[in-house]
């Protein structure tokens, strides 16, 4: 089989079956497991794929820029956003993660509520000047342009200034083995902070990072407390993380 056809093939099961495992497949197609290990990290080069341990994940469709990423899962993410908001109980202290689904949960907050949300993100922070009882306190840093929110040492630093209740997280990609991943290490780093300094954690995910990874882990799925996702989410793709003692809310 040439290399060409090899590629194909891996990435026509990758869609298939949803993860490549490099020992099981050099097994069923009789090549060796360092040309299916070799393919994967030419793909993966490639952009086409993710590597990670024992074989691979499709590539997070969500790793584009701010306007990118706008334009994916329009309908779920403002239903995820208002479940999100649904969770936060007058009175209480909330970081809110920066990204598209971040600004969505923003503006699903009730006029009427009285919170406090820290967040290093200018967007939500714009989106909540209009709520009256809602105090804003923003984390300053260097401005990461790709993703519009404050990053690194100095902002990672600030967090360790509160203890809050929620942290509401965004994310490239979510999967039961590789965990919550990201496209950038300093990201990475700061949504590992705020987790860190929060109570519980809760990922919004939009379906399009169910099943995918990113090449820099947050964090493993241990801290994770609760997942939100669309309504229409297979169940199938859920169950693991129900059985590791995740709450899931479908939206």
């Amino acid at each position: 089989m040439l290399t060409r056809q090899r590629k194909e093939l891996l990435l026509r099961l990758l869609k298939e079956e949803g993860q490549i495992v490099a020992k099981t497949l050099s097994e069923s197609l009789g090549l060796s497991e360092d040309t299916i290990r070799r393919d994967l990290r030419e793909l993966a080069k490639e952009g086409l794929l993710q590597r990670v341990h024992g074989g691979a994940l499709p590539a997070s469709p969500a790793q584009g820029n701010f306007a990118v990423r706008e334009k994916l899962s329009t309908d779920a993410k403002p239903a995820i956003a208002r479940a999100a908001a649904a969770m936060i109980a007058p009175g209480q202290v909330v970081f809110i993660d920066g990204g598209t689904t971040a600004v969505q949960l923003a503006r699903a907050l009730p006029r009427d509520l009285r919170a406090t949300v820290i967040t290093h993100s200018p967007s939500v922070a714009v989106e909540l000047v209009g709520h009256e009882y809602i105090d804003v306190i923003i984390i300053g840093g260097r401005l990461f342009k790709h993703s519009i929110v404050a990053m690194g040492a100095a902002a990672v630093e600030a967090v360790s200034q509160f203890r809050a209740d929620l942290f509401f997280m965004g994310v490239c990609s979510l999967d039961p083995q590789a965990g919550i991943t990201t496209g950038d290490f300093d990201e990475a780093a700061m949504k590992r902070a705020l987790s860190a300094h929060a109570q519980r954690t809760v990922v919004m995910a939009s379906p399009e990072k169910l099943g995918t990874a990113a090449p820099f882990q947050i964090a493993p799925l241990a801290t994770v407390d609760h997942i939100v996702v669309n309504r229409g989410v297979d169940d199938a793709l859920l169950a693991p993380y129900r059985e590791m003692g995740i709450e899931v809310t479908l939206a």
